[in-house]
């Protein structure tokens, strides 16, 4: 850049007369028609002589080559300042390649384009068009690297002269390749289209030239850890956190708990936690199970006895039954307790008792109705006989007997008679 710079400038002072003697070569410019010469009128055309190995000119070069805080740019010219000048006065017209005839050839620090590693062989492909140009040349231009070729993103193969995974060929011709990418679902394709696959990409399944997502989370091909869950992506699937209400869990939030974590009770499909007391007017008298929590949203009693995953009450006999924000145990049906313990119900000792003790007052009716049907049916036998005493017994007591039972349910009779009617 400082030699474009510099290329069409006249360079005077210094030793111009030992240049001049010395050098004696010359590069000459051409001056147009102008205005400016002698009393103001035109000027003829003329050619300029430059000093192209001026040593003014130089320095100025020099000068433009780092900026003032390249440090290691003005070492590296302090260093080849000797090998600068060489070129400079005695090699330019040979070598008028700066950057080949120092880098290459004299300090041997850098290849030309195309070439790499101590020898500077070419890159893969030739030198021309290192990786077909679909790629740059490992150490490319440095007496480092590997020569092999780096493809761009789309292209493959060892010159880059084919199509990658998940690119098709959209043209070619003798020097040049365009690969197009392909449906997303596909690893090599024919086409842009959804239609066009012939392989797919990890999580896909090929079906008639198409790729369908594996629900790894269906398939149980998915691995999540104890207390996470699996949702489902195209070609792949995540593993999510549970709810920390969860110990394990099907899906998001605490309704999809396998089981509750500690502090926290199950209500419905719910795990429900612990409340915090705060102005709103959040409430937990005791800790789960036995809490409730009574806001506007929670406003009915939590049945501790049944929504409970264990036992509540664990003693010998007890039950557990539900109060108002709260619970209590108390002993099963037949059982009192003494003691602190839950023991059967058993009255104290008594007397024994006779045959006729425990007879209720219904049976006793029957036993008499049984007695006096069976003295009927013996006067009934005698009266047959013609004992006029027994005779008269006999009716009197079939009168007696109907009065009784006249007089018992005479109600009842007329009512169901009436309703008969």
């Amino acid at each position: 850049q400082g030699l474009e710079r510099t290329e069409h400038e006249g360079f005077g002072g210094g030793n111009t007369a030992w240049e001049e003697e010395k050098l004696a070569k010359y590069q000459h410019r051409w001056v147009p028609p102008g205005w400016g010469g002698s009393g103001g009128g035109p000027t003829t055309p003329y050619t300029a002589p430059l000093r192209p190995h001026s040593e003014t000119r130089l320095l100025e070069v020099l000068e433009g080559v780092c900026t003032p805080s390249d440090f290691a740019c003005h070492q590296l010219l302090e260093r080849s300042e000797e090998h600068v000048e060489q070129w400079w006065f005695h090699e330019r017209q040979q070598h008028p390649d700066f950057f080949q005839w120092l880098c290459v050839e004299r300090l041997a620090l850098c290849c030309l384009p195309g070439t790499y590693g101590p020898d500077c062989r070419p890159c893969a492909g030739g030198p021309q068009q290192p990786c077909s140009g679909n790629g740059r040349c490992d150490g490319d231009g440095t007496r480092r690297g590997t020569g092999l070729c780096v493809c761009s993103p789309g292209y493959g193969g060892p010159f880059c002269a084919e199509c990658g995974d998940g690119y098709y060929e959209a043209s070619r011709n003798k020097s040049h390749l365009v690969c197009a990418e392909c449906y997303r679902a596909c690893g090599r394709c024919t086409g842009p289209e959804d239609s066009s696959c012939l392989r797919c990409k990890r999580g896909w399944v090929l079906h008639e030239h198409r790729c369908i997502d594996i629900d790894e989370c269906g398939t149980e091909m998915a691995h999540c850890r104890a207390n996470q869950f699996c949702v489902n992506t195209e070609g792949s699937y995540e593993c999510r956190d549970c709810s920390t209400a969860c110990i394990g869990c099907m899906g998001a939030g605490p309704a999809r708990c396998k089981k509750c974590n500690k502090g926290y009770w199950r209500d419905g499909a719910k795990c429900l936690g612990e409340c915090l007391a705060w102005a709103g007017g959040w409430l937990c008298p005791r800790p789960p199970p036995s809490s409730r929590c009574l806001t506007p949203a929670f406003p009915s009693d939590v049945d501790e006895c049944a929504s409970a995953e264990e036992p509540v009450c664990t003693g010998a006999q007890e039950v557990c039954e539900n109060t108002e924000g709260s619970y209590r145990c108390v002993c099963a049906r037949g059982h009192v307790r003494r003691d602190g313990h839950c023991v059967e119900d058993k009255p104290p000792d008594a007397p024994e008792k006779g045959f006729f003790d425990d007879v209720t007052e219904d049976e006793v009716v029957v036993l008499q109705q049984m007695f006096f049907g069976v003295m009927i049916c013996a006067l009934a036998t005698l009266a047959a006989k013609g004992d006029m005493v027994f005779t008269a017994i006999f009716i009197g007591a079939v009168a007696a007997m109907a009065g009784y039972w006249l007089s018992d349910r005479s109600d009842r009779v007329l009512d169901g008679f009436m309703k008969g009617r």
